[in-house]
C-alpha cells in the first residue's frame, strides 16, 4: 500500500509502505476512504514534535471501512463503515474510566501518526478499535465524518465545555482556523448573547461570521475595545484560545472577565507568560486539555441530523494519492484560504477539488 511518511523536519512523501495487519486481538485493519491534514501534522513536519520517528505514516483523522477486526474486537466487524477517532482508549485504564482518554496509560492517547503509524495512508491498524472507531449513520458523507475525527470534539470539548459555556454569555475566540470554527459552531448550542471571533486573516473572519459569529475583530486592530464596548466594559464571561502563541494567549486573559473563563485549545510551541501579578486578584479559571473525544457519539448523532455545519469547513478536496499537494495547501493557507482539505477516494464526490 501507499501512505505519507515522515523522514524527518521538512521531508515526507507519499510512497509504498508495509501493509498493515493485525498484531493484538483488539486491532482492526480499516481501508481509508477519507482523511484530513491538521495543524499538528504541519508541527510535526517543522520539527516540533520530537516523538515522532522518521519512517513514521503521519494522520490521525479518517473514514474508512473495517476490513479485518482481531477476536477481541466486538463492536464493530467487516464491512462496517467508521469513524476512525484522533484518541485511542484502552478502556481499562484510570483515565479511560474517567472518559479521558486523551490521557490513556494503557497504550492509547494520540498515539496515530505520532508514535504507531497513522490514517494518511491506504489501511491503517488502529489499536483497542472497540473504543477507537465508531460505527457511521448510513445518511452521514464521508467528507463530514472526518471533521468529527479532531477538529469538532476538540473545539467542543476543550473549548465550550471547559470553557462552561452557559445561555447568555459573552463568547470570545481568539483563532478562527478550523478548530476555533468549530467551537464557535458549537458554542450556539449553549445560546449564548453574542459570539466574538478574532483573527487576522479575512476569509477565517467571513467564515466564521457564516457560522454563527455575531461580531468579527481583526486582531491587528485592538479586539480588546471591541469586547470592552459589547460588554459595557466587563469583558467577555468566555474566551477560547485557538491559536497557541504567546500572543493570543495573553490577548485571551486581558479580555475575560473577572470571573470569567479561559479556554486554551490552542498548540503551544513556545512559552506563554502568566501575569499572575496582574491577574491573581480576578477569580479566573483558564483551562488546558488535549480532547478526549467522550463526546463524538453525540456529535455524530447531530451531525447526521443536519444539527451541526460540517460542510461549510472543507474548502479543498483532493484524491488520496495527492497527498503532498494537499499539504502544501494547507499549509499555504493565508494565500490559498484553505480551512479544511479532504483527500480520498476518487469514486467519492468528497474528491471534486473546490479549489486550489
Amino acid at each position: 500500500m501507499k501512505g505519507f511518511v515522515f523522514h524527518g523536519p521538512g521531508q515526507a512523501s507519499w510512497e509504498s509502505v508495509p501493509d498493515p495487519g493485525i498484531k493484538d486481538p483488539t486491532d482492526a485493519i480499516v481501508r481509508v476512504e477519507a482523511v484530513t491534514v491538521c495543524g499538528t501534522d504541519l508541527h510535526i513536519l517543522k520539527g516540533h514534535v520530537p516523538e515522532v520517528e522518521p519512517g513514521t505514516v503521519l494522520g490521525h483523522e479518517a473514514v474508512g471501512e473495517i476490513v479485518e477486526a482481531g477476536r477481541e474486537v466486538h463492536a464493530v466487524r467487516p464491512g462496517d463503515r467508521v469513524l476512525v477517532s484522533c484518541i485511542t482508549a484502552c478502556g481499562r485504564c484510570r483515565y479511560c474510566w474517567e472518559r479521558t482518554y486523551g490521557q490513556c496509560r494503557g497504550g492509547g492517547g494520540w498515539i496515530l501518526g505520532h508514535l504507531i503509524d497513522g490514517t494518511q495512508a491506504e489501511y491503517v491498524r488502529v489499536p483497542y478499535a472497540d473504543l477507537s472507531v465508531h460505527t457511521l449513520p448510513g445518511a452521514l458523507d464521508g467528507k463530514d465524518a472526518v471533521l468529527l475525527a479532531d477538529i469538532f470534539p476538540t473545539g467542543y470539548e476543550v473549548g465550550v465545555l471547559n470553557g462552561r459555556v452557559q445561555p447568555g454569555d459573552t463568547v470570545a475566540v481568539v483563532g478562527t482556523g478550523p478548530v476555533g470554527l468549530a467551537a464557535i459552531a458549537t458554542a450556539q448550542l449553549y445560546a449564548p448573547e453574542r459570539v466574538v471571533a478574532v483573527d487576522m486573516a479575512a476569509t477565517r473572519l467571513d467564515a466564521a461570521k457564516g457560522l454563527g459569529a455575531d461580531a468579527v475583530a481583526d486582531a491587528r486592530e485592538g479586539p480588546e475595545q471591541l469586547i470592552e464596548d459589547l460588554t459595557d466594559g466587563l469583558g467577555a464571561d468566555v474566551v477560547i484560545e485557538a491559536v497557541g502563541t504567546p500572543e493570543t494567549f495573553e490577548l485571551c486573559t486581558r479580555v475575560v472577565r473577572p470571573g470569567g473563563h479561559v479556554a486554551n485549545v490552542g498548540v503551544h510551541g513556545k512559552p506563554a507568560t502568566l501575569h499572575l501579578e496582574e491577574l491573581w486578584s480576578r477569580n479566573l479559571t483558564i483551562t488546558t486539555g488535549l480532547v478526549d473525544t467522550y463526546s463524538t457519539p453525540t456529535l455524530l448523532r447531530m451531525a447526521a441530523a443536519g444539527r451541526l455545519p460540517t460542510s461549510p469547513l472543507v474548502t479543498h478536496a483532493f484524491p488520496l494519492d495527492f497527498m503532498e499537494e494537499g499539504y502544501d495547501v494547507f499549509a499555504r493557507a493565508a494565500d490559498t484560504g484553505a480551512l479544511k482539505v479532504v483527500l480520498g477516494e476518487p469514486q467519492h464526490d468528497v474528491l471534486a477539488v473546490r479549489a486550489t
